[in-house]
């Protein structure tokens, strides 16, 4: 029966340890064309959109709520068809987020998952394009900051805040995040 017992407590302590922090990297898929592409001089370096807001909404999220899949849920619930998501503050159980990893095309990035990692929400920033939700944030735990690009798997701990400014109709926010847009 010890045996057994050993048994289980080794395997529990595994569970454990493979329920931490993983790292992943993915290149994102291109074609040979669109990674070599140049830029246009039709594509201004910089340029700006002018828009209203119609409204602003404050988001609360309760403890266990996916961050990422309550942003969504929101916007389908709200027709929310382009915004700016202006903050965002709160603390999580668990974390999944990218980042970019490299600097040349094609690109790379990070996915880091911390199931069971805590953390406060620093701040969170984005946009909502066409109805899709594009959102960072930055996370700090004691011993530092970290972030990126929100992905599903952020699990709220005590609650979290969003505050969206949804534009009135007539912004194009279609070319802000395309990468080939250059």
């Amino acid at each position: 029966m010890r045996p057994l017992v050993q048994i289980l407590v080794f395997l529990a302590m595994v569970t454990v340890t493979t329920a931490q922090s993983t790292r992943t990297e993915l290149t994102n898929a291109t074609t040979p064309a669109e990674d070599s592409k140049t830029n246009s001089s039709a594509v201004p370096d910089v340029y700006a959109l002018s828009g209203q807001f119609d409204r602003v909404l404050v988001l609360r999220f309760k403890y266990q709520t996916d961050l990422l899949a309550g942003l969504e849920r929101m916007v389908k619930e709200q027709k929310i068809h382009n915004a700016v998501i202006l903050a965002g503050i709160g603390s999580v159980r668990g974390y999944h987020f990218h980042t970019v990893s490299n600097g040349t095309f094609p690109s790379k990035n990070i996915y880091v998952k911390n199931p069971t990692g805590p953390a406060d929400i620093v701040s969170m920033n984005g946009y909502v394009i066409d109805g899709r939700v594009h959102a960072h944030l930055t996370l700090a735990d004691p011993d530092k900051a970290f972030g990126g690009h929100l992905e599903p798997g952020t699990t709220v701990f005590t609650f979290a805040v969003v505050t969206v400014g949804i534009f009135k109709d007539g912004i194009d926010l279609s070319r802000v995040d395309d990468k080939s847009y250059r």
